[in-house]
């Protein structure tokens, strides 16, 4: 009679990961996922090895899910027989907390009783970690924690983990800490008590084995085996036995070789055809079924490297040849993971801009500032607290400003500063009409380029940028433009990643005054717009460059942020604003590698199409979207003509400038032509 199959689900983080994620690793994770197969009366899981116990009386405790999988035809000893064979393999000291764990084990056994798998969201959520730039810091720590002999991690590596100075990040290094620390007692804890020796229940045995290195898949059965190709678009099978002396030879490059392919993701992904990710898995013949995916594979000896690409094998290699290895695996990631057309292009000027944020950093005259802004509020009967907000901006506000951009003191902000100006803004924020608002918006601008000051003013950005969005038409020109500014500050701050991908309504609220501010009337607002649209694409530019050359994009987009709609939205947006732009740009000032960072104005007389071109420059290169939503979008513009419409002579704008002029012509050739 078949048996019914139950898996058990557990959060390894008791509710920390839930409650914190978004703060740790910037988007939700509702838990650390622990599974357990429910057969036979029995509950099996891999932690320090395989234990067996009652359903349910685990140390884990309750279950949070209970899913069925379904029923098995095999009888309790067949399946008694392969946990004795799988003790060999999943000892407690090859556990690893992502890349060898109690899902890996979970997976083996669902296969082998049902022929199914679990599900993808308890599989995929190591390497969805592992693609934050959190959990990517957290990579050699982990390893530590688990006897995984890794490379120690270089000093750029290192700082990464540091967050900036007074940013909400700092706060949480110590819950970090925690939550790691809860994980890895409650995956790898050993039960309350040991079972009866006649219970049919066990404890593991000790582990005699060594630690399995690298994000090495086990298969140990045609199910799981099938599992991992409809999963991942390239797989690397090495198959192997604990008798081959060959295979102990060529082990340690295989293994060399998934450390440093293993995390690689494809542009399949964005394209919605999978998860992306190539995998390298094992199969010993020895354990479990695997002789059976040998059979089914025509696997005779060992060691045979089998290469998989959407499913079906294209090649295979025996023996222990390291070179042709490399070769092959860099031969499948090419196929399976095409380099992106812009990749090879030779673009000179494209690459001379700078991916470093334009900053309106000019200081005003501050006494008149300050007066004008208590003028303002002189006139606001309906401010709350009045006599203490006009307190703190004399006697906190102000000095430190003066300090900090008039003295040039490097000194951070102090607690009482932060809090002064994040209580201040707030209310101001609440009460002023747009009309009032320049003059805080206008010393706003400067102090959100100190990362404490970024952090407890963001809420307060967001809804000015909101308001700003649905009344735009209406809203004073100086607002405006001391609003671009403050913006275009914000994204050269610590707060680029809550603007452009955490928030979604900053995000939408930003593309909204940007779109709109790029197509007004006033000069001076379109070259604060096309600023601000430069740190647009600037910080996307950074995120894309970084993924190809196999770096954290610490300060750019990630993957998982990109966002077609989005993008399609800017583009069409500069395209026109371009299209539009009769401004000369003789006055211009070059936005290249030798600029002087942090400190220049950028308000001068300079039209934007400079700006805007290289802003499309960035939008476009290495975009995931570039062959199906672009290509077919800058056509209908028409963005290669309108760009070389600038460099023809009798148009509305001729621009004169070398530099410039080739610049367009590069990004009107080569990157808007098909």
């Amino acid at each position: 009679m078949p048996s019914p199959v139950k898996l058990y689900v557990y959060d390894l983080s008791n509710g920390m990961v839930r409650a914190m994620s978004m703060q740790l690793v910037g988007r939700q994770i509702d838990g650390i996922w622990h599974t357990s197969v429910v057969v036979f009366n029995k509950e099996i899981f891999y932690g320090q090895g395989i234990h067996i116990t009652p359903p349910g009386r685990s140390f884990h405790g309750q279950p949070l899910q209970v899913l069925d999988i379904g029923e098995t035809a095999l009888d309790e000893q067949i399946f008694e027989e392969y946990i004795a064979e799988m003790r060999e393999h999943y000892t407690a000291d090859k556990y690893h907390l992502l890349d060898f764990n109690c899902n890996s084990f979970t997976d083996d056994c669902i296969g082998f009783l049902t022929g199914g798998s679990i599900p993808s969201w308890i599989k995929d959520l190591p390497s969805d970690f592992l693609s934050t730039p959190f959990g990517a810091a957290l990579r050699p720590t982990i390893d530590s924690m688990f006897g995984r002999s890794t490379v120690a991690p270089t000093t750029a590596t290192l700082a990464r983990q540091q967050p900036p100075a007074g940013s909400r990040t700092t706060t949480t290094a110590s819950s970090s800490s925690s939550v790691l620390q809860t994980i890895s007692d409650r995956a790898t804890g050993a039960p309350h008590a040991a079972p009866a020796a006649d219970s049919g229940y066990s404890t593991p045995s000790t582990a005699t084995q060594s630690p399995l290195r690298g994000p090495i898949h086990a298969s140990t059965n045609p199910a799981s085996f099938r599992s991992l190709l409809a999963s991942h678009r390239a797989v690397v099978a090495m198959f192997t036995s604990a008798t081959c002396g060959p295979c102990r030879m060529i082990e340690p490059v295989f293994e060399e070789i998934a450390r440093e392919k293993g995390r690689r993701r494809g542009s399949v992904e964005s394209q919605g055809q999978g998860q992306g990710e190539v995998a390298f898995v094992k199969v010993d013949l020895g354990v479990g079924m695997g002789s059976a995916v040998a059979r089914e594979y025509n696997v005779t000896a060992t060691p045979t490297f089998g290469f998989f690409l959407d499913g079906k094998r294209i090649h295979e290699l025996k023996g222990i040849n390291a070179p042709e290895l490399r070769t092959q695996v860099d031969l499948l990631l090419y196929q399976a993971f095409p380099p992106h057309p812009h990749a090879s292009l030779d673009l000179p000027s494209v690459f001379a801009v700078s991916t470093e944020p334009i900053l309106f950093a000019q200081v005003p005259a501050l006494d008149t500032v300050h007066e004008k802004l208590l003028s303002f509020l002189d006139g606001t009967p309906s401010l709350p607290n009045s006599s203490k907000i006009k307190n703190d901006l004399a006697q906190n506000i102000f000095p430190w400003l003066k300090q900090r951009f008039v003295q040039k003191s490097r000194a951070s902000p102090g607690p009482e500063i932060v809090a002064s100006f994040g209580q201040t803004i707030a209310a101001l924020v609440a009460c002023l009409p747009a009309a009032s608002m320049f003059p805080l918006l206008d010393v706003w601008r400067l102090a959100i380029l100190e990362p404490a000051i970024a952090q407890v003013t963001l809420a307060s950005l967001v809804s000015v940028l909101t308001s700003t969005s649905e009344s735009l038409s209406s809203s004073p020109r100086a607002t405006l433009l001391t609003l671009l500014r403050l913006a275009t500050n914000a994204l050269g701050s610590s707060i680029s990643r809550p603007l452009l991908a955490t928030d979604a309504q900053a995000r939408a609220a930003l593309a909204s005054v940007l779109v709109q501010t790029l197509l007004h009337s006033d000069r001076l607002v379109r070259v604060a717009a096309a600023s601000l649209a430069f740190n647009v694409g600037a910080w996307v530019q950074k995120g894309r460059v970084a993924r190809v050359k196999g770096e954290d994009a610490v300060d750019g987009i990630h993957e998982s942020e990109e966002d077609a709609e989005w993008e399609v939205e800017l583009v069409s947006a500069v395209t026109e604003a371009l299209g539009n732009e009769e401004e000369s740009e003789d006055a211009g000032e070059l936005i290249y590698l030798q600029r002087d960072r942090g400190e220049r104005c950028t308000d001068k007389n300079n039209a934007p199409v400079h700006r805007l071109t290289a802003t499309l420059a960035f939008l476009i290169r290495l975009s995931p979207f570039y062959q199906d939503q672009l290509v077919p979008l800058l056509s209908v513009l028409q963005a290669g003509e309108t760009l070389k419409g600038k460099l023809a002579e009798g148009g509305k704008l001729t621009v004169r400038k070398k530099e410039i002029r080739t610049l367009v012509g590069e990004v009107a050739e080569r990157l808007c032509s098909t």
